[in-house]
């Protein structure tokens, strides 16, 4: 199928409430389609130092409201709620609210969770990889029980509900979008599953942002990776939306030699990083460009990158969607 280009922003940090207005209605103008944040809790410190991650100073649901009430059209989201930091009742009851005081303009992130060191932080109990990406499975299941009719009557691992209906209804029938991310063959067979928008992401199997992460989704392991996306997908791959991150974007005309440096820094070759898919280096026509062939080669339609470049990243923005 021919897949439409839709394009993000991720915050992480935000200086004031006038700021956050500022730069949800600032997106919008330019014709993004939607604001996310990601969920992390940890505040500078020596554990936050391990992870190599950067510090996000605001929390993802009530920013997320608040976007939502100073803009009319911006979606709003999280790449991606850990599903380990909230209960699920609690998630269910506030990202259903969202959905219904935004008239619908949630998608909803969901992720096992990685950030190790975080979890050693606040005393989470950090399990195998695969006893988190099961209880995200029974998470996806207690959501779609609260989104719909009758009673949220859930019993499996993870939760037991029963005897009372969920409310609010969302917006969105039957629920909001289900955005689910990550970069493993399992999380990824199951966002092909369940998923109506799937988000690479690096197989972060270390519990750290680092080489091995950035490596694990060069071109040749994005193209592994949407094959485990259609393995759990089946006849359903043709409706899935594709979105990624492109966490190192810079649009300029001169970029060589920040491609470079980068690929020294992460232990590639200058065409592996050029070519890699959460990457974009160049003028706005050599982006588009690239986009255009990563949407061919891959599916990719839905781009996201950081608010540091949602002035200088418009333009790409107007070529494409022809806003």
């Amino acid at each position: 199928m021919s897949r439409t280009f839709r394009f993000g922003v991720q915050s992480f940090n935000t200086e004031s409430g006038k700021a956050w207005t500022e730069k949800a209605r600032r997106a919008e103008a330019l014709g993004y389609s939607a604001l996310h944040l990601a969920d992390h809790i940890l505040g500078p410190g020596p554990a936050l130092e391990k992870t190599n991650h950067p510090a996000q100073n605001i929390a993802a649901v009530p920013a997320m409201a608040h976007a939502a009430a100073v803009t009319e059209t911006l979606i709003i989201g999280c790449r991606v709620f850990c599903i380990d930091y909230r209960h699920p009742i609690v998630l269910a009851k506030e990202a259903m609210t969202m959905d219904m005081l935004s008239d619908g303009r949630l998608e909803l992130g969901l992720g096992a969770g990685w950030l190790e060191e975080e979890y050693h932080a606040l005393a989470f109990p950090f399990d195998r990889p695969g006893k988190r990406i099961g209880r995200l499975e029974d998470v996806i299941v207690g959501l779609r029980a609260f989104a719909g009719e009758g009673m949220a009557n859930v019993d499996n691992d993870t939760i037991t509900w029963r005897d009372f209906e969920g409310l609010p209804k969302p917006v969105s029938s039957p629920m909001p979008p289900l955005m689910i991310g990550g970069g493993s063959p399992r999380i990824l067979r199951l966002a092909g599953r369940e998923a109506d928008i799937v988000s690479l992401n690096f197989n972060n199997r270390a519990g750290v942002i680092g080489p091995d992460g950035v490596q694990s989704s060069s071109a040749e392991e994005t193209e592994k990776k949407i094959g485990w996306v259609r393995a759990g997908a089946g006849d359903r791959f043709d409706d899935l939306e594709i979105e990624i991150g492109a966490y190192f974007t810079f649009v300029m005309d001169e970029a060589q030699p920040v491609a470079q440096m980068m690929a020294q820094n992460f232990g590639l070759t200058e065409e592996q990083m050029l070519a890699h898919p959460h990457a974009l280096f160049g003028g706005v026509d050599t982006i588009c460009e690239e986009l255009e062939r990563r949407r061919e080669a891959y599916g990719i339609s839905y781009i996201t990158v950081g608010d540091d470049n949602l002035e200088t990243f418009a333009p790409v923005v107007a070529k494409l969607t022809g806003k």
